[in-house]
């Protein structure tokens, strides 16, 4: 649409379109987790987050250098040519039919009376209100204050989701196997609520890059160790709607945590609305601290 008709109102009407699109990422999740046991849940989301993170940096790589060479046009006719590739693919995709236990309520009730999910979706909104209100909204104008140009800033959001493609699978594999569900989770909230703390006081941008790095690393660790979680000891014929109702929860925190940050920066300062988001984070901690060890670690 946008290729061959491009102008603002196509634009618009194409964005809500992927949007739809991007809400079967629920299905495409729980789809993948089912080739593997259910003791694998963590191994299988570590991959297929990796998988797409490694996708979004070939993306931003690749989407750079058409558009230089071809111009901003041609970057959509490319991934056309691709998602048009992986249309061909899903075709030979197979599924497991599953069918829900005869005598046992299902649904949404059942979803919103399981503290641990509700808790679990909740952190996971934490990690996305933090990440999509530094890294993806204002950390960029700190950057610009820093004397970033328009490489260093790409190369700001690429140093924050690299280390995502590695640590995806680390945190569900090693990581996990070392020290456990419980302390993995804290160490990547330590790192995502470190990080914004010490984010509006860098002085230089090596700095303010060395941290975005740390960020990714927490990011990635929490992110794959929260998916995996969620839908740990849940039933087949339940994980589609757990996994939906965890992503709608942690979608709250990408749409107001920008929001919230700018409302705070607008009214008092910047470093103000970090600090604000950094408390955020220790709350998170907090809670994690109080639940307890059984239900996390394995």
């Amino acid at each position: 649409m946008i290729y061959l008709f491009p102008n603002p109102y196509s634009l618009l009407i194409a964005r809500f379109i992927a949007g739809i699109a991007s809400a079967t990422w629920v299905n495409f999740t729980v789809l993948y987790i089912s080739y593997y046991n259910s003791d694998e849940s963590n191994k299988a989301v570590g991959i297929v987050n990796a998988n797409s993170k490694m996708g979004q940096l070939l993306a931003m790589f690749l989407g750079g250098v058409i558009a230089t060479g071809f111009g901003i046009r041609s970057i959509f006719l490319v991934s056309l040519i691709v998602s048009s590739i992986g249309f061909i693919l899903c075709l030979t995709v197979k599924e497991r039919t599953v069918e829900a236990k005869e005598g046992k309520s299902k649904g949404f009730r059942t979803i919103i009376k399981d503290r641990r999910i509700i808790h679990i979706s909740l952190l996971a909104a934490v990690v996305q209100l933090i990440a999509y209100s530094t890294t993806f909204a204002f950390t960029p104008i700190i950057a610009s204050s820093l004397g970033a140009r328009d490489f260093q800033l790409g190369l700001l959001t690429t140093l924050f989701n690299f280390p995502q493609v590695i640590f995806s699978i680390l945190a569900g594999t090693l990581i996990v196997g070392k020290i456990g569900e419980r302390n993995t989770l804290l160490i990547g909230f330590g790192l995502i609520t470190g990080v914004c703390f010490a984010t509006p006081f860098v002085g230089s941008l090596n700095l303010l890059f060395g941290l975005q790095f740390l960020a990714g690393i927490g990011n990635a660790i929490t992110f794959a160790m929260l998916m995996s979680m969620v839908i740990k000891d849940v039933e087949d014929d339940m994980m589609t709607t757990t996994m939906g109702f965890y992503q709608a929860v942690f979608g709250l925190g990408l749409t107001f945590g920008p929001i919230i940050l700018g409302l705070i920066a607008d009214r008092f300062s910047l470093t103000s609305g970090y600090l604000t988001i950094g408390a955020v984070g220790i709350m998170a901690i907090v809670s994690i601290l109080f639940v307890k060890e059984r239900e996390y670690n394995n």
